[in-house]
């Protein structure tokens, strides 16, 4: 099994199995940090382990190339598709002009932006899954932000790129994505990244920095029955 077409589990079991709740057949990031959940297959085996795993009023996310299998004890409540990108032969780049490093005390403002703009799930503690980077206007509030979320062996995702509606049009969205990747890059591994099947203007952005298409990955989220 390529790592990338269940990215969740290979992320969970190697790079950031310190985030990961359950054991061998079924695991899920700490609710407080993600509300991804992975099988090692779509075995019964594996699936019957999901449920052990969800609180009373969870919903957790799947997210691979193939559809999962509803798991036993749980109900479907939300799904759809994704386009998975990867870049081959990203160049590093310097720190775009007014880009920061972001810290434990913008946590709130990254979870306000994140709220916002809706660029897939951030919880509470998501921004303690890598550095993130942002820009600020001359007031000190957060206008965009990028970071890695998913890390596998020898890759690592791009993630949360997201612009507040009042700095739209100024290509913070594209600088981030360049740069977050090429920081990626920058330790010999290969970026990649998600998003909606249906955001062309994304996928534009992100063909013209250098990622392809690599396949589909379906959604789909759970809770218990």
């Amino acid at each position: 099994m390529e790592p990338l077409d269940r990215p969740i589990w290979f992320a969970l079991q190697d790079r950031q199995r310190h985030f990961a709740i359950g054991d061998g057949l079924a695991r899920r990031f700490q609710p407080d940090v993600s509300p991804f959940i992975a099988c090692a297959d779509d075995s019964r085996e594996a699936l019957a382990a999901v449920s052990d795993l969800l609180g009373d009023r969870d919903a957790a996310l799947f997210m691979q190339r193939t559809e999962t299998p509803i798991p036993p004890g749980t109900v479907r409540l939300d799904g759809g598709r994704g386009v998975q990108m990867v870049s081959d032969g990203l160049e590093p780049v310097k720190p775009p002009p007014g880009v920061v490093a972001l810290t434990d005390a913008d946590a709130p403002a990254m979870l306000a932006l994140a709220a916002l703009t809706e660029p897939g799930p951030f919880r509470r503690r998501t921004h303690e899954l890598s550095q993130f980077f942002g820009f600020k206007d001359k007031d000190g509030r957060l206008l965009a932000m990028a970071g890695e979320r998913l890390k596998l062996p020898g890759m690592s995702e791009v993630s949360a790129v997201c612009t507040h509606p009042d700095a739209h049009g100024r290509g913070l969205a594209e600088q981030m994505t360049r740069y977050v990747a090429g920081v990626i890059a920058a330790r010999g591994e290969t970026p990649f990244l998600h998003t909606y099947a249906d955001n062309a203007a994304a996928i534009r952005i992100y063909e013209r920095i250098g990622f392809r298409h690599r396949c589909f990955v379906e959604v789909t989220v759970i809770g218990r029955a």
